[in-house]
């Protein structure tokens, strides 16, 4: 079956349809990276999205479900150039992975010129149907989807110390993970958590995840995170980054297509050592609204953006940047270092006597 995206600027693009028999729609992101789409098609940063990816063949290693990010396949659909469905030695292919999950993939999409008009028009929305059928009216744009994907019970991982909270934006696995092999103890809250049910926890820090959409749609939230910030060491990745910025006074402005990709250049301003960082998202904290009570941290060497900063007094620093990288570099594991030391020491070892 053949298939048309069609984008929201008029263009439109031809290709053969694979998997779910559905029309979606959804805002058009591009990857960058050479290899992580198992990662990536279950980030949850990426929900209700329609993502296109560079490197022209996709799915030549199936999907290892030890790799998996969440449950589930995240954006609405998926653009490749070429789809490999030959032989493989485990696993199930990305195609088999995508009809499970009910989201369609078009392959033999010119995906060059689709990323090149992102990145001359900017992200925008974007429909794919079997060929055929009429354009169907456009959808109202949906920028609050922190409910659709954070956790719906407290569960609690690991007996280690310290004990983090790890607040439910839409984090990625790999987050979790990371913190468990550093021996923590680690319970998830959905977002919605309430400061009393925080503090019955006795928590050493806490962790404000990754997630979807738009900052300001939990602007009715900032007076709680900067309250918790003020009371626990805390990390703020990605999503969790521009919310603990904007709770202590900056703004967030959206990129004209965003970052994503395992690629991206990062400077850490105290050192001034460049890294290279994994990425996902539209949202950037204003430099020119950053109060005096935050420093930057580190900024992207491409485009100078804020990629981090740091309270000057009180103990949280937060990333743009996936510190876990999964997929992507490791060069960034010495952020989970610098939040636990925040931590008191004296608590590290009051808890072990």
């Amino acid at each position: 079956m053949k298939g048309t995206l069609s984008l929201s600027n008029g263009q439109s693009f031809q290709g053969i349809w694979k998997g779910a028999a559905k029309d979606v729609q959804g805002e058009i992101v591009f990857f960058t990276g050479m290899t992580g789409y198992e990662e990536v098609l279950t980030d949850p940063s990426y929900h209700g999205q329609i993502i296109v990816f560079s490197y022209p063949l996709m799915g030549q290693y199936g999907i290892q479900t030890a790799h998996l990010e969440s449950e589930v396949i995240q954006p609405a659909g998926i653009i490749v150039t070429e789809l490999y469905e030959g032989a493989l030695e485990k696993g199930i292919s990305l195609f088999d992975f995508a009809l499970q999950h009910n989201v369609p993939i078009m392959s033999g999409v010119d995906t060059r010129s689709v990323i090149q008009t992102i990145r001359e028009d900017g992200t925008m929305q974007a429909v794919m149907q079997l060929e055929g059928k009429p354009l169907p009216a456009w959808k109202p744009i949906r920028t609050f989807l922190v409910p659709h994907v954070t956790a719906k019970t407290i569960t609690t991982h690991g007996e280690g110390f310290p004990h983090i909270g790890l607040i439910d934006f839409g984090y990625k696995k790999s987050i979790l993970q990371a913190l468990l092999d550093r021996g923590c103890k680690v319970t998830v809250f959905p977002y919605t958590v309430t400061t009393d049910v925080l503090s019955a926890y006795q928590l050493d820090g806490l962790l404000f995840s990754n997630g979807p959409g738009d900052p300001a749609s939990l602007e009715h939230k900032l007076a709680d995170y900067k309250e918790w910030a003020t009371n626990y060491p805390s990390l703020g990745i990605c999503l969790g980054h521009q919310l603990l910025a904007s709770a202590f006074g900056a703004s967030t402005e959206k990129l004209p297509f965003g970052h994503r990709g395992a690629n991206h250049p990062v400077m850490n301003m105290k050192t001034n050592r460049v890294s290279m960082s994994s990425q996902n998202h539209s949202y950037v904290v204003k430099k020119d609204s950053l109060p005096d009570s935050l420093s930057v941290l580190y900024l992207n060497v491409n485009d100078n953006s804020i990629e981090g900063v740091q309270h000057n007094e009180l103990p949280f620093i937060t990333v743009q940047f996936h510190p876990e990288a999964s997929p992507g570099p490791a060069e960034h594991h010495e952020v989970f270092d610098t939040f636990f030391d925040l931590i008191p020491f004296e608590k590290k070892v009051s808890t072990h006597a």
